[in-house]
């Protein structure tokens, strides 16, 4: 059954995606607030971290998103946008877990690399689909 809405896919996508990113960005204001750091890191090692696990959400997210939306919108297959999706919102946890974490470990590596496996995958088939539409 056609969902009533345009983009049922994305729009679950980014509105999970969304709240984690407000989770983000809290746990920055938050740090701020405890470490008395107005801007910047000031030189604390957890602003860093937190910093740059809510930099690099909002470095990938909005592109992925925007090319789950345009794929959907071409009629892409749902199921598969959907096991996409899914993938991508482990992958982003992922990433969250594992930045406070010594590196190598297996969350941020995994996170790291399944969410650019995830743009390129859309990209290639956004690719395939405008060239063999």
């Amino acid at each position: 059954m056609p969902s009533p809405l345009p983009l049922p896919v994305t729009l679950i996508t980014a509105s999970i995606l969304a709240l984690i990113a407000l989770v983000l960005a809290l746990r920055v204001s938050f740090g701020r607030f405890r470490h008395r750091v107005p801007i910047g890191e000031g030189g604390n090692t957890h602003m860093t971290v937190l910093i740059r696990t809510h930099a690099n959400f909002v470095e990938y997210v909005p592109l992925i998103l925007i090319l789950m939306g345009i794929l959907e919108m071409s009629k892409a297959n749902r199921i598969a946008l959907l096991i996409v999706a899914v993938l991508l919102i482990i992958f982003r946890i992922f990433h969250v877990i594992g930045m406070p974490r010594r590196a190598p470990n297996f969350f941020r590596a995994t996170g790291a690399i399944g969410t650019m496996v995830t743009m390129g995958v859309l990209a290639v088939w956004g690719l395939v689909l405008a060239f063999t539409a």
